[in-house]
Parts: structure tokens; sequence; C-alpha cells
């Protein structure tokens, strides 16, 4: 009972407070986040009330599965971007962005904590600005998509934003496992292994290529059996929340470092991909599969901002750093964005706006936080409480941003911005 409250709680809340934020013309994404917080262990949570709000951080990652699950239809959603049409188009265009830009955060956050390490050496260590470096790759997909979504959102800038978003992972992925490697092997004094730092990160990418590759084609097959849009759609929910779970797969090899694992937000967009290039009639069933979630997204939403830990304010070390880590990030992701789509010579509005678009960050980066706490000790627990504090400011404020960046850059209409009442659309049909 206490969990079905939980959930109806989180979305009454998330729904109620979209209605609150239209007013302001904020995303309906802000929204949610913002209701997280409230009901969050930090606001009515505090009250010990069960039911009324979660009253700790292990209530909200109780309800961790349907995040999981949320992320991979995210990502299969996303994965709808990558038809051999379009990529012909800006595969070339979005591979070399989605790069430069990633790098150039990585650099840019790599640089500026290394001279805070300098100034105060016993609090920020080398090992935790490698790390915070790689962290800043990360972009997040569900806000930016949400964004899109809403606001109907259509043009150049569009178009080579949602398949950067989804190569950013990628890219991340790789970046974040040499950085990482090596961070660990500077905290712990063990030598730099090639296999921890450069095979297994590769390893991961390709194998999530291969099982999403795999699951795609299976899907496509089993899909033409099924004639009415009901059993579709089951068969569509069936295969993204099958290649979650088997995402989850680690495979070792015993006596040698090497591994193979899976990345759930590669291998879903990888599934979608497969299955929109061979399927003639992929594009009505996406369209009906993008309704179902959208309750689905809404709990994603609320849950990450109820996730949100506040008590890292607390530390004036963190918040400084903190602070610093969202500055030279953003000026990576915006310097590298426009750099590089000059570079490939995008339309001017892609140049202008792109890297605005790039700067959300959420379960990506929260999820290699994790990974990092749980490896690096006392490092790892200073890691963790900056990304907490960055994701807060970011998951606020970056919606929003992207809302902006698409507006002025011509790919929201103005009808989307003020969308008339459902009594004025009546009038108007009778009229």
């Amino acid at each position: 009972m206490e969990t079905l409250l939980s959930i109806s709680v989180a979305m009454f809340a998330g729904l109620m407070m979209s209605r609150v934020v239209k007013p302001l013309k904020l995303p309906a994404v802000t929204g949610y986040l913002i209701a997280g917080l409230l009901i969050g262990p930090f606001v009515l949570g505090a009250l010990g009330m069960d039911g009324l709000g979660f009253t700790s951080l292990k209530k909200v990652e109780g309800l961790k599965i349907i995040s999981e699950v949320a992320l991979g239809f995210i990502a299969f959603d996303i994965g709808n971007e990558f038809r051999l049409s379009q990529l012909k188009a800006i595969g070339k265009k979005a591979t070399v962005i989605a790069v430069i830009q990633a790098l150039s955060a990585t650099v840019l956050v790599d640089c500026s904590i290394l001279i805070l390490h300098l100034l105060m050496p016993d609090k920020i260590t080398v090992p935790v600005a490698l790390t915070l470096g790689a962290v800043a790759t990360a972009t997040a997909p569900a806000a930016t998509l949400m964004v899109v979504n809403q606001y109907k959102a259509k043009g150049p800038l569009v178009d080579i934003l949602l398949p950067i978003v989804a190569l950013d992972d990628a890219v991340g992925l790789i970046v974040f496992a040499v950085s990482f490697g090596i961070a660990k092997s500077l905290s712990s004094g063990v030598a730099i292994s090639i296999i921890s730092v450069f095979i297994n990160p590769m390893l991961e990418v390709v194998g999530s290529f291969a099982l999403g590759t795999i699951l795609g084609l299976i899907y496509t097959f089993v899909e033409k059996f099924f004639h009415s849009r009901s059993k579709r759609l089951s068969v569509a929910i069936t295969f993204v929340i099958l290649a979650v779970a088997l995402s989850k797969l680690e495979m070792r090899f015993p006596g040698s470092e090497l591994e193979i694992g899976f990345s759930p937000l590669l291998v879903c967009m990888m599934l979608a991909t497969i299955f929109c290039n061979i399927c003639p009639s992929s594009e009505e069933l996406m369209a009906k599969t993008e309704r179902w979630t959208a309750p689905l997204f809404i709990l994603f939403f609320v849950l990450s901002g109820a996730e949100l830990d506040l008590s890292v304010f607390k530390s004036g070390a963190v918040v400084l750093v903190g602070v610093v880590y969202i500055i030279f990030r953003s000026a990576g992701k915006i310097l590298g964005a426009t750099f590089s789509s000059k570079l490939m010579k995008c339309e001017p509005t892609v140049q202008k706006y792109l890297g605005i678009t790039l700067l959300p960050q959420a379960g990506v980066a929260l999820g290699m936080s994790i990974q990092v706490a749980a490896e690096l000790g006392q490092e790892g627990a200073i890691i963790r409480s900056i990304i907490l504090f960055s994701v807060l400011i970011y998951e606020l404020v970056g919606p929003l941003l992207t809302k902006i960046a698409l507006t002025k850059a011509g790919e929201i209409s103005p009808k989307e911005l003020n969308p008339p009442h459902p009594e004025q659309k009546r009038y108007r049909s009778k009229a």
C-alpha cells in the first residue's frame, strides 16, 4: 500500500506543479523536478509522515526500477532519430560535434579543478579533478527530449541535437572509463592497467551496440506476427524492458581484469535504431509508444527531483567546487559546440544555440557518481556531493535554457508557447 501511495502522490504532485509553472512560462519538466524536491526527504518528507512524501532517500531508491525503465524508453525514443535518411544528412556532423563538445567540457573542467587543487590540495585531489572532468561529458537526454516533445520543436537545431545527445553518452562512457581508471590508480597507488582503462570501456560500447542490434532484429521479426495496435504496443514495451534487464548483465573472465558490461541507454537506443530502419510502420508505432510513456516520464522526473540531496549545501567547499564545475562545464559545452558546428558548416541557428541545449545533466552523471562513491572512498564521497549539487542546478535551470534556445532559434512556434484554452478550441470549431 505504501509504495502505491507514494507513486500516486508523486504523480499527483508532478501534475499539479506542471500547472503552477505554466503561467511562469517554465517547461513542465521543471515543474516535475520541483514537485520531487517538495515531496522529497528534505521538505515534506522531513515531517516523517509516510505517504505525504518520501521520508528518506532509501524510500526514493526503492522505486529505482521505475527510473531505470523510464531511461530505457527515453533512449528508445532517441533511437528513432537515427534513421538512415537522417544519418546521411547529419551523421558526420553529429559525430564530430558530439566528440568535440564532450572533450572540450572535460578539458576545461579538468584544468579549472586542477587549479583549485593547487590552491587547496588538502580538500581537492588530482583524482577528484580527473573524475569530475570525465563526468562533465554527460548530458541529460531525458530533460532535452521532454522539452522538445512538450513544445513540438522542429528545425535544424532539433534535427542535430537529439543524435548528439545520444552519441554524447557513448563518448562520455569511454572518457569516463579512461579518466576514472587513471584516477583510481593514482588514488590507490596501483599501476595503471591498459585493460581496465582502455579495453573494457570499448568492449562496453561495442557490446551494447551488438546487444541492441540483436534485440532490434528479433523485435522486428516478432512484431510481424501482431496486427492490432494494442498488441504491437505491448510488444514494443516488452522489448524495451527486456533490453533494460539484459543490460544489467556483466561477464567477467576469471584471473583477468577483462570484463564485458552493457549500457542500458546505448542498448535501448540501438534497439530502436535497428527497428526504425527495417520496419515500414515504425513511425506510427513509435508515436503510440511516446504517448504511452508520458506518465512514466512524469514519475521519472518527480523521483529525480526527490533524489536530489539538499544536504550538499552544508559544505562550503562542495558548493565552491560545484560552482566552478558548473561554470567551466557550461563553457566547455557551449564553446565546443559553437566551434565544432562552425567547423562542420551547420546553420547559423545551430552554431549559436546548440551549446545551450546541451547543458542539462542528470541520470548518466548520477550513475557515474554512484560508481565513483563506491570505489573511491572519501574522494568518491566528495565527487558524489559535487555532482549532486551541480545536477540540482542543471536540472532546474537546464530545461528552461533549452526552451529559450529553441524559441530563439525559431523552432518552437508561438502557438505551442501559448496554446489556446480547451474552451477556446471548442468555440473556434463551432464557429
